[in-house]
């Protein structure tokens, strides 16, 4: 059983999973993969490999960084809720917000956290660039992202919504240091600044992950984030 074979990794890592954990990581799988057949939620199916690829990959990042208090989490972009609810999962505790643009994805997300009894979640049907302008505009703690999108555009969607002296975490393949180079400009304007670049390798040699640790050093300017498609069309690079 996958869950079993999750249980006996995060174990090593002095992370104990419980009856009801394992319950709801086995839910999790079991509606990821019903809802998928209805929309596109991940390309990834097969148990062992979602248990791998998205449910550990997802709480790796908490072997290295501190989600043990009630912080609150905002994730941008989440898709089907990785990497937020898996670490939810883990610790309940961590207020979650996950931001998505398309609404049959919050959909799943209200009726997932329903099935998995969390507490403190909100899911929300709109842009980033929006959201960033919004009420929750400098209020998070933690602002994960394990997106596609390069760290230039990760940056100007996310830096905005962390608080001063709050951290951005962005989840990274292996390129992360490249795309670290370019964004580093972005990242000075937004009023981030690095403090650490972790890299380290899944299991099974399933590759290599790199997680950037922005520390929120000073308020972002007001004009950022720009119009919704601009941060993708043109991100903000050294000239």
């Amino acid at each position: 059983m996958s869950v079993t074979w999750l249980t006996e990794q995060l174990s090593e890592h002095g992370i104990t999973l419980t009856a009801k954990q394992q319950q709801q990581f086995q839910t999790y799988y079991d509606m990821l993969v019903s809802w998928n057949d209805k929309m596109n939620l991940t390309s990834i199916t097969e148990e062992h490999d979602v248990y791998l690829k998205h449910f550990y990959d997802s709480i790796a990042p908490s072997f290295y960084a501190d989600f043990q208090q009630d912080y609150s989490i905002c994730d941008v972009g989440a898709g089907a809720g990785f990497p937020s609810i898996p670490l939810k999962i883990i610790y309940p505790e961590l207020q979650v917000t996950i931001v998505d643009s398309l609404n049959k994805r919050i959909q799943f997300l209200n009726q997932l956290a329903d099935n998995l009894g969390l507490e403190n979640v909100s899911f929300v049907h709109d842009r980033a660039e929006t959201f960033g302008k919004g009420d929750y505009r400098e209020s998070y703690d933690i602002v994960t992202a394990r997106a596609v999108a390069r760290l230039s555009v990760l940056s100007e969607l996310c830096i905005p919504l962390v608080k001063k002296g709050g951290r951005f975490i962005a989840l990274k393949s292996s390129k992360g240091d490249e795309e670290l180079e370019e964004a580093k400009f972005g990242i000075g304007v937004f009023g981030g600044k690095l403090a650490q670049l972790i890299s380290y390798e899944l299991p099974e040699e399933a590759g290599e992950r790199q997680m950037m640790i922005i520390e929120k050093r000073s308020l972002t300017p007001k004009k950022y984030p720009r119009k919704p498609g601009t941060p993708n069309k043109a991100p903000l690079l050294e000239k």
